[in-house]
């Protein structure tokens, strides 16, 4: 008989996925506050470094020195966020996704409430979506986000605010059934609700980048995310989502 010291260690039921590019000085305070706001269930910590420069790496490996559930996923090359998420995903052994951005921008101090939201709607919620408040934005990048948010709203009718909101939590189950494309995770909310599930939205605050600028510039990816969008529409009016109501 197998003692109880040799056996695997159960899979914990929450993955948190953080994609991460030259990030080295926001990783290990990110690490201790999601240590701090997780400590209520054992999770696993899974990082996917898209092909950082600088001395993210480094130190995700000195974290992982003494926190055996930190795992690390390197890309040889930059590939974007949602790849790096897909990563991450297929990774993960947990049944939820919790998912933030790698910048101190998205608080980890609301992950729990947003677990608990989650757990509380039962299996048709797929996904529960940060909704930011007080953002730091300037002024004309929140306008532009409120544009932005407006005409996706009117084009694919996906109930969410703000999408665009790095923090979720998503059932791993529906995150692997998503058509990957670069840019996917700012369509996430149509994406889920083209699987048949519902989203619910908890408010957060959000914060200031802590250090370094942002990978994900408004103007780089502005006619792109148009073209994005009227993909995803096609893809939402396309999908035909099956009810089943007897399996033999």
């Amino acid at each position: 008989m197998t003692s109880l010291s040799s056996e695997t260690p159960a899979a914990p039921r929450l993955s948190v996925v953080i994609a991460v590019k030259d990030e080295a000085d926001n990783v290990l305070p990110l690490i201790e506050e999601i240590d701090a706001a997780l400590s209520f269930e054992p999770f696993e910590l899974i990082f996917v470094d898209d092909g950082s420069t600088d001395a993210t790496l480094a130190n995700l490996r000195l974290a992982q020195q003494t926190r055996p559930y930190l795992r690390i996923v390197v890309h040889a090359k930059a590939c974007g966020k949602s790849a790096g998420v897909e990563t991450g995903a297929w990774a993960a052994r947990g049944d939820l996704l919790l998912l933030l951005d790698g910048d101190g921008q998205n608080d980890p101090a609301y992950l729990p409430e947003m677990v608990r939201v989650m757990d509380a709607g039962g299996p048709s919620i797929g996904m529960v979506q940060g909704e930011r408040q007080g953002r730091k934005d300037t002024g004309f990048k929140r306008f532009q986000s409120r544009l932005a948010n407006r005409v996706r709203r009117s084009l694919l009718n996906d109930g969410s605010r703000d999408t665009g909101c790095g923090l979720k939590v998503v059932r791993r189950e529906v995150q692997l059934r998503l058509p990957m494309f670069d840019g996917q995770h700012r369509f996430m909310a149509a994406l889920v609700r083209r699987e048949g599930y519902d989203i619910l939205t908890v408010k957060v605050v959000d914060r200031e980048r802590w250090h370094g600028v942002s990978k994900y510039g408004f103007w780089n990816r502005l006619w792109v995310g148009i073209i994005d969008m009227f993909g995803v529409f096609w893809l939402v009016r396309r999908r035909r989502t099956p009810h089943v109501v007897e399996r033999g």
